[in-house]
């Protein structure tokens, strides 16, 4: 078993990784919500069938009364509709301020179920139990949630940390390749921004089999990184920002096709791999940078290339959150294992990759 504490001042919690940790969701969930009677498990049409069996026994086991509210899998449920649907699902379970939501899924589902318990009676207490490997290393620590709007994605949100995140290994198992691939483009991410040593550790094992053998150091490495930058920038108005390294590019790749044709992780490989060629073009980022990055993507399948039109940049790069009046904060690299906020006048940015098209 591996422990982390994120260490939020009034808000600490742990991230908990061991293999066959769901069926002990119970006590563990038991220890940090003493008095909750009820508890709501919100997951999708993908997760239900495998993992709620196991997580409603063990948390019943454990003295909980739940309730199962099972979405349909994909982005496509992280909108106010289905937020409102949980929100009178919970009414009509009688939960209450002391009771709680627990997360089983992906990131669509901590986003949208995190959101949720955030804003039931103005807050009740938040667990997640992510199963798939993007979840665990990214999405299910740090405490955002949303759900996306027709203007763009993770648009209505909240900062809402959660009291505890269960990581078991074994649900990656079950993940299809492509959705391994996904996760793994994150994993990619933290190596680039924060931990060069990392990154070539992960560049030496270029295959599913491989980095499995590794996935208990993959994840506590992971999310020891997410850990320390939160616990300096729980708000993201300064070093998390380094967190969203192929995002800024990656939305719009997202956005191009609809939020159906590419998940998150392949946009964010192809945003990584912009970034770093624009990080070229504006003198940032060494030369061999983009092809380092390129290799680790391709070596896993995914994607360093995806075609945008300007309109889907300019509609993206509008609505990033890391965009402050007429400026946007391009995260860039300067070596591997150190990422850089680069200031640039949107449209500059937009006139850059104009020329790139």
């Amino acid at each position: 078993m591996k422990t982390l504490t994120v260490a939020l001042p009034g808000r600490e919690y742990d991230i908990v990784i061991e293999r066959g940790l769901l069926a002990q969701a119970g006590e563990r969930v038991r220890a940090v919500l003493p008095k909750a009677q009820k508890l709501a498990v919100v997951t999708d049409s993908n997760a239900a069938p495998l993992y709620s069996g196991r997580v409603m026994d063990s948390l019943e086991r454990a003295g909980f009364q739940c309730r199962l509210f099972v979405v349909p899998a994909g982005e496509e449920s992280k909108n106010p509709s289905q937020l409102a649907q949980l929100w009178e699902g919970f009414m009509d379970f009688g939960l209450t301020r002391t009771d709680g939501v627990a997360a089983l899924g992906g990131g669509v589902v901590g986003d949208l179920a995190g959101f949720a318990a955030a804003t039931i009676l103005r807050g009740v207490a938040f667990v997640q139990i992510p199963t798939t490997l993007l979840a665990q290393v990214d999405s299910s620590v740090g405490g955002k949630v949303a759900v996306d709007l027709a203007h763009g994605k993770n648009l209505a949100g909240a900062f809402y940390q959660p009291r505890l995140v269960l990581m078991d290994p074994d649900t990656l198992d079950t993940l299809h390749n492509n959705t391994f691939a996904d996760g793994m483009a994150e994993v990619i991410k933290y190596g680039c921004i924060w931990d060069a040593d990392f990154f070539d550790f992960l560049t030496a094992r270029p295959s599913r089999r491989e980095l499995t053998e590794d996935v208990e150091h993959i994840l506590y490495t992971c999310c020891d990184i997410k850990r320390q930058v939160v616990t300096e920038d729980e708000l993201d108005t300064g070093l998390r920002m380094i967190l969203n390294f192929g995002h800024t590019l990656g939305h719009a790749y997202e956005l191009s096709g609809r939020y159906v044709e590419w998940t998150h992780g392949y946009a964010v490989s192809a945003g990584m791999c912009a970034a770093a060629r624009t990080g070229v073009r504006l003198g940032v980022t060494p030369p061999d940078l983009p092809g380092r990055i390129s290799e680790a993507c391709a070596a896993l399948d995914l994607p360093t290339r995806i075609t945008c039109s300007m309109d889907d940049y300019a509609a993206a790069i509008g609505l990033d959150k890391k965009s402050a009046g007429a400026d946007i904060t391009l995260i860039l690299l300067d070596k591997i294992g150190r990422a850089v906020p680069h200031k640039m006048p949107r449209r500059d940015l937009l006139a850059l990759l104009e020329e790139t098209l």
